[in-house]
């Protein structure tokens, strides 16, 4: 269901492949970012870029989904 909506709202495959590669980038950049910025320490700045990091396989899977749904 979640899937066909997407679909029929023009989201495509690719474009939940890019998303996916795009947040890879942005973990790095939060990462990064937040050891400059804050001063908690690393500790805080791996949380940041865990939590981003963890939408490129939701995203992933996003885009399997409507490339068998897209067939």
């Amino acid at each position: 269901m979640l899937v066909k909506k997407l679909h029929e709202s023009g989201v495509r495959a690719e474009h939940a492949y890019t998303a996916g590669f795009i947040s890879i980038g942005l973990s790095v950049v939060s990462w990064k970012a937040s050891l400059r910025v804050e001063k908690k320490g690393e500790e805080r700045a791996d949380r940041w870029g865990i939590f981003v990091g963890e939408w490129a396989p939701t995203f992933f899977a996003l885009g399997l989904a409507l490339s068998t749904y897209e067939k």
